[in-house]
């Protein structure tokens, strides 16, 4: 009985989903068993616990497995209290985080364009951030009225953890490919809070080594050029 009562996360460690939920689980101050999966070869496991997408994560309470990064948050913050509340209470509000968290992939997905492809490409990848990433600035207007996007373990939540898995490893990304992507003149709300949320222990504690970091974007870089060039 006791093994059921264990929390059990199986992941990947370059997920920025999977990285979703280690955070939710470590800012709640959750004990939890992580379990890396190779996704060549997945494990028998996983592929019963997520039999429909055979994806990771996968959080396992009390033998039952939840799939999918956004319901296993609001399942956490449902069933564990304590700790900062991950997701607002009012049903507007809860609606308009929802939204923005689902919108903060579009510019991840775009610096990944960006790692990707080199001349032209690059470029209208490039002019496409900076449009997405203007309209998070001015999104974001509405969750800091005040103008001070602070962030400590008490006012923290499911928009900080979104944003923080997809742009965290910003200063990384910029190095790799030498171009500026969030500027602190154009965005300076975007990387004052972004600033903020790398700051918080729990971050800190799950952030991937740096050279762990740049091998996978060299990889992703060098797979995506061979293919183009084939």
């Amino acid at each position: 009985m006791a093994e059921q009562k264990k929390v059990i996360l199986h992941g990947m460690w370059a997920s920025p989903y999977v990285k979703r939920v280690e955070l939710a689980l470590k800012l709640k101050g959750i004990p939890y068993e992580y379990v890396e999966e190779d996704l060549s070869n997945k494990s028998d496991l996983l592929l019963e616990y997520n039999p429909v997408y055979k994806k990771v994560p996968v959080l396992v309470h009390d033998g039952k497995p939840i799939s999918e990064s956004n319901l296993i948050i609001e399942y956490i913050d449902e069933t564990w209290k304590h700790g900062p509340q991950l997701l607002p209470q009012d049903p507007y509000k809860r609606a308009q985080l929802r939204f923005w968290v689902k919108f903060l992939q579009e510019p991840f997905e775009t610096i990944l364009v960006i790692i990707k492809t080199e001349g032209q490409a690059q470029e209208q990848a490039i002019k496409e951030l900076h449009e997405k990433l203007a309209l998070l600035e001015n999104g974001m207007k509405e969750f800091f009225p005040n103008g001070n996007p602070c962030v400590d373990d008490n006012n923290v939540g499911l928009l900080e953890i979104a944003c923080v898995v997809f742009f965290g490893a910003f200063k990384v990304h910029e190095e790799f490919i030498g171009i500026k992507l969030i500027d602190p003149e154009k965005f300076p709300l975007l990387f004052s809070w972004l600033l903020s949320i790398t700051e918080l222990q729990a971050v800190k504690e799950l952030a991937p080594p740096h050279q762990k970091v740049v091998d996978l974007l060299h990889f992703i870089r060098q797979k995506a050029l061979k293919s183009t060039a084939a």
